[in-house]
């Protein structure tokens, strides 16, 4: 059964949500501060994280940057913040979604499953590992390591990398990306797909060597 770890300092926000989440089958850890959030994570195994931002003690920024030194586990932040400007910036630091309170329990959820099911589609049955070239991914980690370097991924940028990996050479347009990954038709805007593909293309090229190519007028493929 998966585990989610609330980290919510609201009292009635957090009851809500671990008494929907409870209902629809799934376990609950419950932490009430950033440093509290932090303990609990390192302490268990945890399949998703939903975090508030305006949290005491290590803020929820916080707690995002440090779990992302070493861990892809998803995290759907739920924050007041509305602006677009503070959504981009948490995707672009290691967030996999973003949901503005007040909210809908029954998105939640959706939202919630979405991300086990894009979890679960990460790993292989017959597979510990895949490489290509000098990169490589243990899926049982979810490790990314290339030329002997582990690279810091987030959930959504892992599992763009494993569509390429399963697909060298195949060109993807921005809507299979979306649909494949997010497990949901696109209705999103084009930014969204290139704001994650620039992330990944960042922390994957070095030097002249561009992993991912961009072609034009239709999408993206591994090369």
């Amino acid at each position: 059964m998966a585990k989610v770890l609330i980290i919510e300092d609201d009292n009635a926000i957090h009851s809500l949500i671990k008494e929907a989440l409870m209902l629809n089958g799934l376990n609950t850890l419950s932490a009430y501060s950033g440093t509290e959030g932090n303990l609990l994570f390192e302490q268990n195994q945890v399949d998703v994280v939903l975090l508030d931002l305006m949290l005491p003690g290590m803020n929820g920024e916080e707690f995002l940057q440090e779990i992302r030194l070493n861990s892809t586990v998803p995290v759907i932040v739920i924050s007041a913040k509305n602006d677009q400007e503070s959504k981009l910036e948490l995707l672009t630091n290691g967030a996999d979604d973003y949901i503005t309170k007040p909210f809908d329990v029954k998105e939640l959820l959706v939202r919630i499953n979405i991300q086990l099911r894009h979890a679960a589609k990460a790993s292989f049955n017959d597979m510990d590992e895949i490489c290509y070239e000098d990169i490589c991914v243990n899926l049982d980690t979810r490790e990314v390591i290339k030329n002997g370097q582990t690279l810091h991924l987030t959930g959504r940028e892992y599992a763009i990398l494993l569509l390429f990996l399963e697909n060298p050479k195949k060109v993807f347009s921005r809507a299979n990306i979306y649909e494949s990954v997010w497990n949901e038709p696109f209705y999103d805007s084009d930014s969204t797909i290139n704001m994650h593909i620039s992330n990944l293309r960042n922390k994957l090229n070095h030097g002249d060597t561009n992993y991912i190519k961009t072609i034009w007028g239709v999408g993206f493929k591994f090369n």
